[in-house]
């Protein structure tokens, strides 16, 4: 059974870009003592990342910020990530895919998933969405680790780009907001730079109090 599992990273966060994880089963993968990326320290995370993508194929998708913004003019963060999980399942093509749920609706997120991909590719799926599932499924517990070493990577080649620390660019880190508040001082929503998303609620708290 060619099988895949699948997960992301930043899809919450005001700054920087969402990477979604393609992992293809392989021999030895639960051996390597994967975890959900979460309770791994950085240094593991990378470690066992370059061991996956060394191992077996792996693919992966980014979303910039501004792709985002642009995404969510016509459709819901949940139709997105129906979208972006899709494209990695329509590379792989497999026989099942295992998904952490990009859905408070597990089944839900699991029968749009198959509905996309049987129509396009013609042939049928299973899919299996959980919420969680990085905790239970070492297959998606490689993507999520994948998923978040990209993501990481991406945050700090950011901050040396534009010389700022910029923590990780989630709204309740403490780092985050004090970059925000004085990057969104007295700015319009046109002056904004492309890797904060404009269509965050925080970007207009920050905006219309001013922070002065």
């Amino acid at each position: 059974m060619r099988e895949i599992g699948i997960d992301e990273a930043g899809k919450g966060p005001v700054i920087g870009s969402m990477f979604v994880a393609g992992v293809l089963n392989f021999e030895g993968l639960e051996e390597l003592g994967v975890k959900d990326s979460k309770r791994l320290s950085p240094a593991k995370r990378e470690y066992l990342a370059e061991r996956i993508e060394a191992t077996t194929e792996v693919f992966l998708v980014e979303m910039t910020a501004s792709e985002i913004d642009e995404g969510r003019k016509g459709h819901t963060m949940n139709e997105i990530m129906v979208e972006r999980f899709s494209e990695v399942i329509k590379y792989f093509q497999p026989d099942r895919a295992i998904v952490d749920a990009a859905d408070v609706k597990p089944e839900r997120f699991a029968a749009n998933l198959r509905a996309n991909y049987e129509k396009e590719v013609d042939a049928e799926i299973k899919i299996i969405s959980e919420s969680k599932a990085d905790d239970r499924y070492p297959l998606v517990s490689a993507a999520s680790i994948v998923a978040k070493v990209h993501r990481d990577r991406s945050m700090r080649a950011l901050a040396v780009k534009i010389g700022a620390e910029i923590g990780s660019g989630y709204p309740a880190d403490p780092k985050t907001v004090k970059f925000l508040k004085e990057l969104l001082k007295e700015k319009d929503l046109e002056d904004i730079p492309s890797y904060v998303r404009k269509s965050w609620k925080t970007v207009d708290l920050y905006i219309t109090k001013g922070y002065k």
